[in-house]
């Protein structure tokens, strides 16, 4: 059976978190974006989700007074479909309930249907969009939020 595990990001797990940033993202963030995120940034936070050690997936979340914002979430290509991405986000809700937040809000591709669904699947409610979000192809963002 295997040990599935999530916990906060340290910068040793960097160069993994980077491979899947990499491979799940048209315009992924930079080593640098990251780093200042987990350096310099006091209101950002990371967590990963770990099968044996082998981190699978990360999601960041900046968190200001009550309102949490998912910054970017993701799990490597090869275990999607497996419910991991479903776990790490329920952690992430708790997490961001313990240090206070009573909101969070994303954006989301509104391609990217299937996140959607889990993201509702927690609650989430679409309540906006950006238009022209994304600036690899001009996609438009569906804004997300629930009360936590």
């Amino acid at each position: 059976m295997s040990d599935i595990n999530v916990r906060e990001m340290t910068i040793d797990d960097l160069p993994e978190v980077i491979v899947i940033e990499n491979q799940s993202f048209q315009t992924p963030w930079k080593k640098r974006d990251f780093l200042y995120d987990l350096i310099k940034n006091k209101f950002s936070h990371y967590l990963i989700i770990e099968i044996d050690d082998q981190i699978i997936g990360y999601c960041g979340i900046w968190i200001v007074l009550e309102a949490a914002q998912i910054t970017n979430i993701a799990v490597s290509p090869d275990e999607r479909g497996n419910r991991y991405g479903e776990k790490l986000f329920q952690e992430v809700l708790q997490y961001t309930k313990a240090k206070g937040a009573t909101e969070l809000s994303l954006e989301v591709r509104q391609s990217n249907i299937v996140a959607q669904r889990l993201y509702e699947k927690f609650g989430l409610k679409a309540v906006g969009t950006r238009e022209s979000y994304y600036q690899d192809d001009g996609e438009d963002a569906l804004v997300m939020w629930v009360k936590l």
